[in-house]
């Protein structure tokens, strides 16, 4: 299995690079993102771990331009940047994982492990589900022709859920990974902005594609859901 390794912390690409020797991985080192982006264009990788705060060219560029050119290695962000906020856009640019330094070494090797074993299916950059269309490159939302204009949270939220559209989701999956982990308040939140999307992708637009479904939490289809079915409910929370 190799791995790209694009990390500018000389001393800490070393050590990585010898202990995911010692466990059985091929490991190449780019110290800069030009050479990383290089190397990841050049030679087929089972993943890449990538820093975000590289010099000639940042992390996110080097991702962006990556997904652009059609180079789907799951990527693992390393970075000491811990902010929600990189998150989401490492996210939204096509990251599979993100890792804030310090690491466990232990941790490194079994997400990587997670992210091989997973592998690398092609994906578009933007998200489609029926008419509803993301494309994270320019944060930018549209049903059809039409543009949308979310708030930062309701485009995080919509993002998720078309990620896993056709699943349902609970409230607890979307605070974690909407909100944050160690978010303390109240759930209802969710229900309030389920209910501002509901408003911009499926009223003006005659649409019930976000249903919630009692007891268990929200599904996002691509065709609208029969207002009879026993199960789901299409309006309200």
């Amino acid at each position: 299995m190799r791995i790209l390794m694009v990390e500018d912390e000389r001393a800490l690409a070393e050590t990585v690079r010898r202990g995911l020797k010692n466990e059985g991985f091929v490991v190449d080192v780019a110290h800069d993102g030009v050479s990383g982006l290089l190397a990841a264009l050049e030679n087929p990788y089972d993943a890449i771990l990538l820093d975000l705060m590289l010099p000639r060219m940042n992390g996110y560029d080097v991702l962006k331009e990556l997904r652009q050119r059609k180079v789907w290695a799951p990527v693992l962000m390393l970075t000491a940047k811990d902010g929600e906020y990189d998150q989401t856009d490492a996210f939204d640019l096509g990251a599979d994982d993100y890792l804030t330094k310090p690491f466990s070494f232990l941790v490194l090797v079994a997400r990587i492990r997670a992210l091989i074993r997973r592998g690398a299916p092609a994906r578009p950059v933007v998200m489609t589900v029926g008419t509803l269309t993301l494309d994270p490159v320019n944060r930018s939302v549209r049903r059809g022709e039409t543009v949308i204009s979310l708030t930062a949270r309701e485009y995080g939220l919509l993002q998720y859920l078309m990620r896993r559209h056709g699943q349902i989701v609970s409230k607890v999956e979307i605070l974690q990974n909407v909100w944050d982990p160690a978010f303390e308040g109240a759930d209802n939140v969710v229900e309030v902005y389920v209910s501002y999307l509901r408003r911009k992708i499926d009223a003006p637009f005659g649409l019930h594609t976000l249903a919630t479904v009692r007891g268990m939490g929200y599904l996002l289809k691509a065709d609208p859901i029969p207002e009879s079915s026993p199960a789901v409910r299409s309006r309200g929370d």
